[in-house]
């Protein structure tokens, strides 16, 4: 998945967009919920990876967590390699658990990338311990503004969400434009996830 900007070492305070910090904490500190706080949870569909959900949850002390949102997601590009972690620029996620680095409304990535709504987390290497998975977000297709393109009938519009085929990507979490809209307001009403947990 091109990308037009790169992550600094999180020792060194940076912003995504305007106002948003990445902090110091470390991955193995920051992927651990606090008692009360949200993260993110996505759930696999091996059947049907475009069929997939994503669920923003919160941590209950000595009790189950709670959903606070569940939304229809996919990751991989639904061919041959979709399922294959290791797949770079193909397969769907590693399992695990994932620090999130920082969210934007207005992510510029151009016509082959992402752009408006976007939640970046870390890099992860896959199960074969060598291949590391990168540029990996939370993400619909929208212009950087976070609108819709125009229809470009007989083609997709990388700026416009078109159809079920869209919840394929080259690895990331993809969400309808609505969804992840509604994920963002969901997050700013119950506290950022800090977290994503991948599994199956």
């Amino acid at each position: 998945m091109r990308i037009r900007q790169r992550i600094v070492p999180l020792a060194t305070a940076v912003a995504l967009t305007g106002g948003l910090a990445l902090t110091a904490a470390g991955p193995a500190e920051a992927a651990r919920p606090a008692a009360g706080g949200t993260y993110l949870y996505f759930n696999k569909n091996w059947s049907n990876p475009g069929n997939s959900r994503l669920y923003l949850m919160k941590s209950i002390p000595h009790a189950k967590d709670k959903v606070l949102a569940k939304y229809r997601a996919g990751s991989g590009n639904g061919g041959r390699n979709g399922t294959d972690e290791c797949a770079s620029m193909q397969g769907w996620l590693p399992n695990g658990t994932y620090q999130v680095l920082g969210h934007t409304t207005h992510k510029a990535g151009g016509a082959k990338g992402i752009n408006g709504y976007a939640i970046q987390v870390e890099d992860k290497v896959c199960k074969n311990h060598h291949t590391k998975r990168t540029a990996l977000f939370v993400h619909s297709e929208m212009k950087p503004n976070g609108t819709q393109g125009a229809r470009q009938p007989g083609r997709d519009n990388p700026y416009r969400w078109d159809g079920t085929n869209d919840y394929y990507s080259l690895g990331c979490i993809k969400l309808t434009p609505a969804h992840i809209k509604n994920l963002f307001a969901k997050a700013a009403h119950y506290g950022w996830p800090k977290s994503l947990k991948v599994v199956k």
